[in-house]
């Protein structure tokens, strides 16, 4: 099965592709649409727009979102994300899974830390970045 990955953020939103048989994810790209853009509509055209481009319309994949969670608990913040899932699997029919995000932000600066990218570089590769980490996670926790 293959997986498109989402690192939800209320201006960027970063995209990572990978699949079950190899276990490996990749970040892919960076949407640059605001999340709160026509009440999230904007957004899940955009992710939808970049499944059928990266997968093709009507292949199997299924979504996974990462939730920011604080020591395993919701926050105001999770809700919204899980709220968003709901839309983005009911607009595009594909099954949406959900993963921690916790420190994957900080990952992805990590890996970024010597490599020698301007700073603009950098926030430019961060979001999708962070979805592949959040996508790894996933996959190394499928049994």
């Amino acid at each position: 099965m293959r997986y498109l990955a989402i690192d939800l953020g209320d201006k960027r939103t970063g995209l990572a592709l990978g699949d079950s048989q190899t276990r490996l994810a990749s970040p892919v790209e960076m949407i640059g649409v605001p999340l709160a853009l026509r009440g999230g509509a904007a957004l899940i055209d955009a992710i939808q727009e970049a499944l059928d481009r990266l997968v093709g319309a009507g292949a199997p994949c299924e979504l996974v979102i990462g939730v920011p969670l604080i020591d395993g608990e919701e926050t105001a913040r999770s809700k919204l994300v899980r709220a968003f899932g709901k839309s983005v699997a009911e607009a595009t029919g594909r099954i949406v899974h959900y993963q921690d995000e916790s420190l994957t932000s900080s990952d992805a600066d990590w890996s970024m830390a010597r490599s020698g990218l301007t700073r603009q570089q950098k926030k430019a590769r961060r979001d999708a970045l962070a979805a592949a980490a959040i996508l790894g996670d996933f996959l190394s926790a499928l049994p």
